[in-house]
Formats: C-alpha cells, sequence, structure tokens
C-alpha cells in the first residue's frame, strides 16, 4: 500500500505550483482528478507539463458557468483534499473555497496556494515567481554577481519549488491528523512564504544592526568566495565547484591537486586554513585557480571521485543533469511513454520510502482524459461525513516527537519546518555545537536552521553519550540525520538496530547522491548540488562563458560564478525532506503501524527545484537563457530601468501582451514582431517606477519595483508579511525579543506557539531530567565532558 493510496484529491489548480505539489502526492498513491478549463490548463504549453500533469485524469469543468460550479461542488464534496490557486477571490468565485467546501463535507482538507497569502495588499495579485521575488528583495541579492549598481534577475524559480512541497508538508501532516479526528483543514501556502527559507540570515543580521549588536557589513569585504568553496576553471574551459567546507575535506582537496605540501611549507600557510591571513589566502587562491588549468574537468573529476572525500562537481545543465551517473544509479530518472510526446525522460519520486514506496503512475493525461469516470466513480460513492467528534485545533504534528541529528542546513531547516507544524523537535549536537553555530558570527545560521526546537549537547564518541541518544531514538517517532555512509552504524544509530529498539521509527537520511550510486560515501554541499543539477549553471551562465585569458580574469569569473551558486540547494533539499517524513507518517497512520527509512537525495530535491527543466523528449522547447546582463530571460520577462530606479516585467501570454500595447499606447506590443530590447528599455527610462505601476497596474499588467530593500529588511517591515503571520515575534534566550523567520505552510492558521531557535545545549539538564537522570547524574556526565551546554 502507498502512503496516499485511496485519498482522493481534487486539484481545481491551474499551472506549476499547484500542479507540482499534486503530481508528488499522485506518485505516492493519490487519485488526482485534475479539472480544467474547456480546451485545458493554459498551462499545458509549457516545457514540463508532462512532469507535473503525470499519474493524474483530466475533466473539462467550466468553472465560469453554474452547471460547472455545480460540478465542482459536487467533486468537493465528494474529495478527501480539495487544491485551488490563484488569488482568494478566485476560489469565492467558483464556490470552491475553503468555506463553502468544508460547508458541505467538514472532513475535507481544503489547500491554497496564492501569490502572497489570503490578507493584506498584494492578495489578489497573480502569483508571479519573478514579481514576488521582486518584492521580496531577492533580486537584490543577484545584483551582487555584476560590479553594476543595479539588481540581477534571479533565474531559478524557488518560491515555486518551496510553495509546492509546503503544499505537500501541509496537505500530508493535515490527513495525518485526520486519520485520528476526522477532522479537516485549512492549508494556505503561497510564493512569498516560499521565499522564507532562502533568507538565511539577513532579518537577523537587520534587527542585530539596529540594536548595535554588529556592525553593518563591509560591502567591499569577502567579494571572492572562500577557498573551501572556490569555482576553478579547467583545461577545456569548463568550470568545477568546489564545496569543501570542512577544513579535513580541503586538505583532501589540496592533496588530490596535489598542492598541500607546496602550501604547507609556505610562511604564509602555516596555520590551518581558517586562520590564514589574507596574504595566504590569495596566495592559495591563485595557486590552485593556476593548478587547476593544467587538467580537463573530466580528469579532475575520475581524481576527486578516486579520493573520495573530495566534494566536487563539474557545473552542468539540466540537460546534462538529468544523465548524471548517481541519478541513473539509484534509478532517480524514469522514462514516460506519452501519447503525443513519445517517450519522456523525467525526475521519479521526490524520495525513497523503503516501506511504501512512490510509482510514476503514468503519463500527463490529454485534455478530458480519464476524468469522467473518475468523476462518476466517486459521485458513486461519496465520503461520509467525520464519525469522530472534532478535536480541538491543535497543530496537526502535535503528538510527535522528531530526533534531530543533522547539522548545518538542510536537515535542522527541515525538521524546523516539521516544529512549525507542531511537532517537538530535540536537535542532539556536538558539545561544542553544530558545526553551522560557528560558520557566521553570532551564530546566525543556528539561529535560522533551529526554530522552535530544543538542543541537547552530546558525545556520540563516548559510549555513554551514545545510550543517551539511542534512548531518545526509541522514544521517537521521526529520526533525521546527515552522516556519511558507515557512520549511523558506528554510532550504533543505523536503520535496523534503530527499528529493532522501535519498530514504528521513521528513519531519514539525507545522502547529497543517494545510497546505492557511485559517490553515494563522497561529501556533497549546496554549491557542488547546484552546480551538478543545473540551477547555479543558469544563474551563472554569463560568467561560465567569459573568455579569461589571464589569471585576473579568471579570479573575476569565478567571483562572478560564487556570487551565482548562493546557498538554495539546501532550503530546496529541507522542503522536500520535511514533504517526505509527512508523507511517510501518513502511511504510519493509515497502515499498520510499522516504521520505515526514508531516504533523500540532494541531487533528487534539487532535480526537483529545477522542474521547469528537468524533462527530456523530442522537440522539448529549450530552458531560456538569461542575457549577459543578468537582466531577465526575454523581452516580457525582464528587469528595466526606470527614470528613477528598477522595476521587473512579467507578460506570460498573448492576452497580457495586448494589455500592454493598450496600457503604453504602442500598438506594435500587440504583434511578436515589434517587441524587442531596444524598444522597450526607452520607454520605461520615459517614467519613474510608481508612474509604470499605476499605469501597468490598470491593465493588469505584472510588474513590480526590483530595487526596494533586501530580503532581511523586507520581511523585518513589510506590513503584508508580518499580517499574514509570516515574520512571528519570539524571545530568545540571548537576543529577547525578536522576529524570526515563520512557516512555509500553515494549516488552520499560523502556528500558535512558533519558537525561537536554542542556544546550544539549552535544554541538556531537562532533557536528561525528563529522560531519569537525577542532578548528580547530570553533574557527572558534564564533568566528564560527555554533555554540555553553551555558556
Amino acid at each position: 500500500m502507498r502512503a496516499l493510496e485511496g485519498i482522493r484529491i481534487l486539484d481545481a489548480s491551474v499551472g506549476p505550483v499547484a500542479g507540482v505539489a499534486t503530481a508528488v502526492l499522485a506518485d505516492f498513491g493519490a487519485e488526482v482528478l485534475h479539472i480544467e478549463p474547456p480546451g485545458g490548463d493554459g498551462f499545458r504549453s509549457l516545457a514540463a507539463s508532462p512532469l507535473w500533469l503525470r499519474g493524474k485524469h483530466s475533466l473539462e469543468v467550466d468553472l465560469k458557468s453554474e452547471a460547472g460550479q455545480r460540478e465542482a461542488a459536487a467533486l468537493s464534496a465528494a474529495s478527501d483534499v480539495v487544491v485551488v490557486s490563484g488569488p482568494p477571490s478566485r476560489a469565492r468565485r467558483f464556490g470552491i473555497d475553503a468555506d463553502a467546501v468544508q460547508a458541505r463535507a467538514p472532513g475535507v482538507v481544503h489547500a491554497s496556494l496564492t501569490g502572497y497569502g489570503p490578507k493584506g495588499k498584494w492578495a489578489e495579485e497573480a502569483g508571479i515567481e519573478s514579481l514576488v521575488a521582486a518584492r521580496a528583495g531577492r533580486m537584490q541579492v543577484f545584483g551582487r554577481q555584476t560590479r553594476e549598481d543595479a539588481p540581477g534577475f534571479a533565474a531559478l524559480p524557488v518560491a515555486q519549488h518551496a510553495c509546492a512541497m509546503g503544499a505537500v508538508q501541509g496537505i500530508a501532516a493535515a490527513l495525518y491528523r485526520r486519520v485520528r479526528s476526522g477532522q479537516g483543514a485549512r492549508v494556505e501556502t503561497s510564493l512569498l512564504q516560499g521565499l522564507l527559507p532562502y533568507d538565511l540570515v539577513d532579518l537577523l543580521f537587520v534587527q542585530l544592526i539596529e540594536r548595535g549588536v554588529m556592525d553593518l557589513p563591509d560591502p567591499s569585504a569577502g567579494d571572492q568566495p572562500t577557498l573551501n568553496y572556490q569555482p576553478v576553471r579547467t583545461a577545456d574551459r569548463r568550470w568545477i565547484q568546489c564545496g569543501n567546507l570542512m577544513e579535513h575535506l580541503f586538505y583532501a582537496f589540496l592533496e588530490s591537486i596535489d598542492l598541500l605540501p607546496e602550501l604547507l611549507v609556505d610562511e604564509r600557510c602555516q596555520d590551518s586554513p581558517g586562520a590564514w591571513g589574507p596574504d595566504g589566502i590569495e596566495f592559495a587562491r591563485d595557486r590552485i585557480l593556476l593548478r587547476m588549468q593544467e587538467r580537463t574537468a573530466a580528469e579532475w573529476m575520475e581524481t576527486f571521485q578516486a579520493n573520495g572525500s573530495v566534494a566536487a562537481e563539474t557545473y552542468l545543465s539540466t540537460e546534462e543533469a538529468i544523465g548524471h551517473r548517481d541519478l541513473r544509479a539509484n534509478g532517480e530518472i524514469v522514462t514516460v511513454e506519452d501519447p503525443e510526446r513519445g517517450p519522456v525522460r523525467q525526475i521519479g519520486p521526490i524520495a525513497r520510502l523503503s516501506g511504501t514506496p512512490g510509482v510514476v503512475k503514468g503519463p500527463a493525461p490529454r485534455v478530458g482524459e480519464g476524468g469522467k469516470a473518475l468523476a462518476e466513480a466517486w459521485r458513486a460513492t461519496p465520503r461520509e461525513a467525520p464519525t469522530r467528534a472534532k478535536t480541538s485545533a491543535s497543530a496537526p504534528l502535535a503528538d510527535l516527537l522528531v530526533v534531530d541529528f543533522s547539522t548545518i542546513i538542510a536537515g535542522p531547516l527541515a525538521t524546523s519546518m516539521l516544529s512549525d507544524l507542531g511537532a517537538r523537535v530535540i536537535k542532539v549536537e556536538p558539545p561544542t555545537g553544530d558545526p553551522a553555530r560557528s560558520i557566521i558570527p553570532g551564530g546566525g545560521l543556528a539561529l535560522r536552521m533551529n526554530g522552535g526546537k530544543e538542543s541537547l549537547c552530546l558525545d556520540l564518541k563516548t559510549e555513554e553519550g551514545r545510550a543517551i541518544a539511542q534512548e531518545w531514538v526509541t522514544r521517537a517517532d521521526v529520526v533525521v540525520h546527515n552522516f556519511r555512509s558507515g557512520v549511523p552504524e558506528r554510532l550504533g544509530l543505523g536503520f535496523d538496530e534503530c527499528l529493532a529498539r522501535n519498530p514504528r521509527l521513521l528513519w531519514a537520511a539525507i545522502q547529497g547522491y543517494g545510497p546505492d550510486g557511485p559517490d553515494g560515501s563522497r561529501p556533497a554541499t549546496h554549491p557542488v548540488v547546484g552546480a551538478a543539477m543545473g540551477g547555479a549553471t543558469w544563474q551563472a551562465q554569463p560568467a561560465l562563458a567569459l573568455e579569461c585569458r589571464n589569471l585576473a580574469e579568471v579570479r573575476e569569473a569565478a567571483r562572478q560564478i560564487m556570487r551565482a551558486n548562493e546557498a538554495n540547494p539546501d532550503p530546496n533539499t529541507s522542503s522536500v525532506l520535511a514533504a517526505a517524513i509527512t508523507l511517510a507518517l501518513v502511511a504510519r497512520a493509515r497502515g499498520n503501524g510499522a516504521g520505515q527509512r526514508i531516504d533523500v537525495s540532494m541531487l533528487v530535491a534539487n532535480a526537483w527545484a529545477n522542474v521547469d527543466d528537468f524533462v527530456a523528449y523530442d522537440g522539448k522547447v529549450p530552458r531560456a537563457a538569461l542575457d549577459p546582463a543578468l537582466r531577465g530571460r526575454g523581452v516580457g520577462e525582464r528587469l528595466y530601468a526606470t527614470r528613477d530606479g528598477w522595476l521587473v516585467l512579467a507578460i506570460p501570454n498573448e492576452a497580457a501582451w495586448r494589455r500592454f500595447a493598450e496600457a503604453t499606447a504602442t500598438q506594435t506590443f500587440a504583434e511578436p514582431g515589434g517587441r524587442t530590447i531596444a524598444a522597450m528599455e526607452p520607454l520605461f527610462a520615459s517614467r519613474s517606477t510608481d508612474e509604470w505601476m499605476d499605469v501597468l497596474g490598470a491593465e493588469r499588467v505584472g510588474c513590480a519595483p526590483a530595487d526596494g530593500p533586501g530580503p532581511g529588511r523586507f520581511w523585518a517591515t513589510d506590513a503584508a508579511a508580518h499580517e499574514n503571520g509570516f515574520v512571528p515575534v519570539v524571545e530568545h534566550a540571548r537576543h529577547g525579543q525578536m522576529q524570526r523567520w515563520g512557516a512555509i505552510v500553515h494549516v488552520d492558521g499560523p502556528p500558535a506557539n512558533a519558537g525561537a531557535a536554542p542556544l546550544a545545549g539549552q535544554h541538556t539538564d531537562a532533557l536528561l531530567s525528563e529522560s531519569g537522570r537525577n542532578e548528580a547524574a547530570i553533574a557527572q556526565l558534564r564533568q566528564d565532558g560527555i554533555v554540555a551546554s553553551e555558556t
């Protein structure tokens, strides 16, 4: 039995965001009926539609007609889950909003995916990634790629990815609660919430700077990448991304390229690399960049793969990435025979669940295919009203215990998402704390990753430390880790051993490459995965194509490439991991209560983040490239300089172009031949940003200012974000009252008890006491260095 087998999902959405969410649910067994307007979903023309429409049934329903609305009402009452998208008024207009659906069927889980959330000044705006990203300051982040004083277009649609995975999390968590209570739920997520995971520290820094706790960062400092994350050019003009975050990995890299002896004898590099001064760092950088140009990318990758401890990958396009050897070896690429396109290669399910695996059920249906028969079957066997009494409006995961052994970003951020859904999360970290606490000054990264958790500092290298950890595993519902292959078994935390102690346990592992491929034991960090799966390559393409005639030009290209290769692969993985865990929880609740193993690969998670292009078939339209100035992907999706700033334009279809022509009184734009950047740039330069917002807004043409505050300032001050509960206020043990990043999905409203991140070991004594140890025993454990707390 698959996790969602027998669950009925009425997908009344349009487009790829909710489409991805319901495709994931279909992969794990749900029966998805996609009701489409006459002629089909207008987004079917997108290249990736065969992926996000796969495994579904299609039914043409005209929701603008009374008959269509009656049809949708009847089907919603026969469903377990109803999914809608677009501004809140769209669902209300068609009678499929949460109030209407749950009045007919109180046990339905209703999920709404919007652009900006249900409240605030932008609630009725169309959910277009580039506009949301511009308003939330994301285009300011990529302005640092070039040295111009201008924003840079954000290519990868990360908000869509996190929003879709947030919807999966919320729907699955609500279904998990419904198994026990019969209670329906209102699940709400948005593209704006989807951007929350990608601000790793800025919201915190804005608050600390305002309080005088830290200084404004020097804009000229840190212009070059760290040596650990250095992009390097090879003899065949390819680029390899390094990701050797930890010192032992960096030494393995230097040894592999035969530079370690040379650097260790130089007086500038006598200390450990973290203590090298500026002269030593730049000397080492130049030696690395020169050495790497002596061999081809393939030759270097063969060396790194043979070493086994070097984190590095060649920059690949998505077309190349779909053939990655570890995706193939792990069976993550599936070929589906599409009746219109022929064989379509695409990424498989988001995660591997050992007991209830996902399966791609079939191709995208033709418009109207299979839906009529399924709708008749649903109407013939309607869902019964809930027989259990409604429980209090508790968080959907309120009864769960999660023990989190993971470090840095991907795992800890995922378990923070589970905390936002109500789970109790205990973070087990070394006596010195998670390494994330020292990567960024003030421990900012750890504050971002650990909202709502309790912290237990424990030395797992000791027998007593392992025994304490194993006690908590025995009590847990979920265990999460990102140990390298073989480490869990050495710690007594391997899957078989844990399941023997706790047969109900969900044991979740994050790997860079997956459990079975040739690189399964190699380390992977966010920049190497970004390079390998095509997302960073897309953003960095202008820099990757630079000529680089000398070392100075190689250094500048490397700087631009690393500015493009931001940290998004980690949050991309986090949202997938949390989604996979919630799906496994539903499987356990609906099945025999048995636990299982959950494997999440960073490669797979980031293939899903590149879902707009992670398909291959004859005649597929190539992904639009960024232009060299990082302004956009074409004339209709682009940053334009106005008289006093910058504005992003988003024109997705011919109807929008006609409205643009009407708004600008320039009929040449109504025809494709008249739409040129040369014609558009002087037009936009003739008016201010505010004037353009008024002119284009009046004709419902998508546009947004792109030079406002950066992400941290946006989240700290934006009224709509606060009105929707996206930035809760919490009490931190060191910083006092502060704003923290909110949940990417709300189930029956924002979390009522969002918690602050703990100090390292803040709850050590309390947790040891809860597990039965008295004060004397705890004091001895501290004296022996087995447990600890941050002072």
